[in-house]
């Protein structure tokens, strides 16, 4: 064990640790056995090493414009910024992370996530050099691994870089569904079923229309995600305690977010206003509210197909792919797991928008204490839409079946069907055949036999599928199914 120290006293620490004092100090104070967010930590690695690589284009700056003055500020050595950059671009990679003690929900607004790194980047250092964890004169968490940082700049920016990178995942999934969607569409367009409003029979319709319906709601989610990155891009990366910059030089200030974006590949910019980035978390309330919104449309679907395949229904006319057993119990038992899955996903993503928007509010004056757990709330909501998605694709729509014919029988039966033939005989007409219908259980066919309302050559022509789902009618239309 080796003793490590800061103003509050003294903390015995595991001789390997990469962590510190600072980090079982968290781990103390706050016993919450949820795991960090590893998105966030590797985000955090990579914005670290866009610190220290531009600390290193300061030290060149300096010796252009300085190169035989003395400086009247202290400077790290090369060789230390270099070996803090290659633990930092580890950390980036997601080395380390069994070193990150710090839970996901804490308190101090991130200072405990960001001394945690700052210990891993530091020891991960000295080992590289050939010293013991621990050594901090040489290197130290604080005075080196934090240089030109604060909690306040790193590790909202480190988020939102988390948080890119998931967008970006998510959009892919959400095109890729949307394909496989389109397809059934395609497959299904001119196959006619029932339509249905508060769950009971209404008008024709098909099930190109209802696959186009989802098609349409996941074309409007793909483009409200995209719209996220245009939000997330604005950092407060050199901000420093509350965005005015203090203790940072001027270089550093116009030059790391600059850096951040060379390494992570995203249009990501300093704020024009780093006081506002800083305080104010209402963007992060904004792209939460366009994924629950993605998630309403994921449960709606699912919760769709789920009643379409019920054993309620007689008719069955969706049968969802058989993935795993249903009951430890009943024999041949099958259970629509993925429609379950995503539902609670999305009730999940639910509570988190409301957390979200709860402690978003909490914020006071320049900051806001409560950014780790905003962080994993909104990364949580990402990865749990990324799976809904994954899972959507790849476990049912892909061996989904849409059983057609049984649809257009059912249809045919419904009294429903008879609402198609107001423009021709009227409601009163074309409710007695729905009533006839209704009472001796038998299609529209039949009751018209019986009932002889309407010529039975004309009634076949009112009653083709292009003719029940096409929108709306002419008097041509009228004219060319006259008697």
């Amino acid at each position: 064990m080796r003793t490590e120290k800061d103003f509050l006293g003294e903390k015995k620490v595991p001789d390997d640790a990469l962590y510190g004092i600072h980090s079982m100090r968290a781990q103390e104070n706050f016993p919450d056995k949820t795991r960090f967010q590893q998105a966030w930590y590797q985000a955090i690695g990579l914005t670290k090493l866009a610190c220290y690589q531009t600390y290193i284009k300061f030290l060149n700056a300096i010796d252009t414009k300085y190169p035989d003055q003395p400086i009247p500020i202290n400077l790290l050595n090369r060789e230390d910024i270099e070996a803090m950059a290659d633990a930092a671009s580890e950390v980036a990679e997601g080395r380390y992370f069994d070193h990150f003690i710090v839970p996901a929900i804490s308190g101090g607004a991130g200072t405990s996530i960001n001394m945690n790194i700052n210990e891993i980047i530091a020891n991960a250092a000295l080992l590289k050099k050939g010293y013991k964890p621990g050594e901090y004169q040489h290197i130290d968490p604080v005075e080196h691994a934090n240089i030109y940082q604060s909690t306040n700049d790193v590790v909202p920016t480190a988020l939102k870089v988390a948080v890119t990178r998931l967008l970006e995942t998510l959009e892919a999934e959400i095109n890729q569904m949307r394909e496989g969607i389109e397809t059934l569409e395609t497959e299904n367009r001119n196959a006619v079923k029932l339509g249905y409003t508060q769950m009971q029979e209404a008008v024709p319709t098909s099930f190109g229309k209802m696959f186009s319906n989802y098609s349409e709601a996941l074309s409007r989610d793909w483009w409200r995600v995209s719209r996220c990155f245009e939000r997330i891009k604005i950092v407060n990366l050199g901000g420093s305690a509350i965005g005015t910059g203090i203790t940072v030089p001027q270089y550093f200030i116009m030059e790391v977010v600059h850096e951040l974006r060379k390494l992570t590949g995203q249009p990501f910019t300093r704020s024009e206003n780093m006081t506002d980035a800083t305080s104010n978390l209402d963007v992060m309330v904004e792209v939460h509210a366009i994924l629950k919104a993605h998630a309403v449309n994921l449960e709606k679907m699912t919760s769709d197909l789920r009643l379409l395949s019920s054993d309620l229904r007689a008719s069955k006319e969706v049968e969802l792919p058989a993935r795993q057993t249903g009951s430890s119990i009943m024999p041949g038992k099958i259970n629509p797991v993925i429609p379950e899955f995503v539902i609670s996903s999305a009730h999940k993503i639910y509570a988190n928008d409301q957390l979200i928007t709860n402690l978003s509010g909490q914020g006071c004056l320049e900051l806001n204490a409560y950014i780790p757990t905003i962080g994993n709330a909104i990364i949580e909501s990402l990865e749990l839409l990324i799976a809904a998605n994954r899972s959507i694709t790849k476990n049912m729509l892909n061996d989904i079946k849409v059983n057609t014919q049984k649809a257009k029988e059912e249809l045919y039966k419904s009294p429903a069907v008879t609402t198609v033939l107001l423009p021709y005989i009227g409601y009163h007409d074309a409710g007695k055949i729905a009533k006839y219908m209704k009472e001796n259980k038998v299609d529209v066919f039949a009751a018209n036999t019986q009932l002889n309302i309407i010529a039975p050559d004309r009634l076949k022509k009112i009653m083709k599928p292009d003719n029940l789902i096409k929108s709306g009618f002419t008097i041509g239309d009228i004219m060319d199914q006259s008697e």
